[in-house]
């Protein structure tokens, strides 16, 4: 092995820095992710009047936004495992800020996708180094446990921004959202600066055939994408309600925009449900039986969703509450499936971990695009686009994940050779 070493071993940081308070300001920094996506959701329908465009090239704001957070992780990810989590986490988030400012000041619908994608690159370093920071510092058994409580506190943020969002659009305008947008990445930075510190373990390579060779050894364990693509896939129903959410109940339901948020809440109580049952019991269940629950919740609750929209019942809890149990799935999954698919690769953990987030953010992007490209006013094509997430997890699952895929990790120590 000829990288270098960080000052402290795994077992060393983890016992002086992988505390409660850790999971408060990294959940709070993680947090960056959903906001950026809720807060500014109250404004789609009048960005539509604003800009003179139509529903597609408004949801391409989102669309944008999230091929941009998918395809920035395969950088990120190795540009971390070599030079630390503090130094890209600042200089992500720097941008971020940046573009926040540009999206603000944007006077074209096409000027406001080109800076949320730009935008994106910087926000999704946030996620992926706080599961990477996460798994540097805990021990694999306590991992399951930390991710969900972080998840849990994160989600506070969809809870409290679509309602902000609502009051920004009625007292100002869309762009009061990315203003404000700027304004928590500052703080963002501040967090990463003053509280959180380096725990990068071990150096890595940049060179082209290393990242290559090691995203190679990521696509062929079973085990590792068995559990990234299940969960990847009940992930996207999540983008796939976001993409069409304030047409569905804003425009075609009537509810008021100061109201949308409320529905928010319903939905978001479902995922922190989810994240607290496996950070209390499910993260000593196995993985397939945390999968099958999660699973099954899914197919249930989007099948019922179908039903209700071909029977023409359009009412807003008719959407919202079996969306409340497609979250509460994926907040199940989440933690497990994260903490399942990095344990095997600690000394590269961030690489690990952007790899999930390309092919979980790619997933949700090319969903919400689907569902809002048929989309022309009942919700059918929503509730069909969340039952096809959850077949198709169905399929990740009795496909790919292993039976027992405690036993398809490897050891990664080879990959720090040379």
């Amino acid at each position: 092995m000829s990288q270098e070493v960080g000052s402290t071993s795994n077992s060393a940081v983890a016992s002086n820095i992988a505390t409660p308070n850790l999971i408060a300001i990294l959940a709070a920094v993680v947090a960056l992710g959903p906001i950026s996506v809720d807060l500014y959701l109250p404004a789609m329908p009048s960005m539509v009047r604003i800009f003179d465009t139509d529903i597609e090239q408004v949801q391409l704001t989102l669309s944008a936004y999230l091929f941009g957070f998918a395809i920035f992780h395969l950088i990120c990810g190795p540009l971390s495992d070599r030079f630390g989590r503090k130094p890209i986490l600042i200089a992500g988030l720097s941008l971020y800020v940046v573009m926040s400012v540009f999206c603000a000041l944007a006077e074209t619908v096409e000027e406001l996708i080109l800076f949320r994608f730009i935008q994106a690159m910087g926000a999704c370093c946030a996620p992926t180094l706080g599961r990477a920071v996460v798994r540097d510092v805990f021990p694999p058994k306590d991992a399951v446990k930390a991710l969900a409580y972080v998840a849990s506190l994160m989600a506070l943020a969809p809870v409290v921004a679509p309602s902000l969002g609502g009051v920004l659009v009625i007292f100002g305008d869309w762009s009061l959202t990315f203003w404000a947008l700027a304004i928590y990445g500052v703080l963002a930075i501040l967090l990463v600066i003053f509280f959180i510190p380096e725990s990068l373990p071990v150096k890595q390579s940049l060179h082209p055939a290393r990242i290559l060779r090691n995203y190679g050894t990521l696509l062929r364990s079973r085990a590792y994408m068995g559990n990234v693509l299940t969960s990847a896939s009940l992930y996207s129903s999540i983008f796939a309600f976001l993409s069409v959410a304030s047409f569905v109940l804003i425009d075609f339901m009537g509810v008021k925009t100061e109201h949308f948020g409320f529905y928010f809440v319903v939905i978001v109580v479902g995922y922190i449900a989810g994240n607290m049952l496996t950070a209390r019991v499910a993260y000593r269940w196995s993985t397939r039986k945390v999968f099958g629950v999660a699973i099954s919740l899914s197919c249930l609750s989007s099948t019922v969703m179908v039903l209700f929209c071909l029977l023409q019942w359009y009412q807003p809890m008719l959407i919202v509450v079996p969306m409340l149990v497609v979250t509460m799935a994926v907040g199940i999954i989440l933690p497990k499936a994260s903490a399942e698919a990095l344990k095997p690769f600690p000394e590269m953990a961030a690489t690990a971990s952007a790899m999930m987030g390309f092919l979980q953010m790619g997933a949700a992007s090319l969903t919400g695009w689907v569902v809002a490209l048929f989309l022309e006013g009942p919700p059918l094509p929503l509730a069909l686009g969340i039952f096809g997430t959850g077949c198709s997890a169905l399929l990740c699952y009795l496909l790919i994940l292993p039976r027992d895929s405690s036993h398809d990790g490897r050891n990664s120590e080879s990959l720090n050779e040379g």
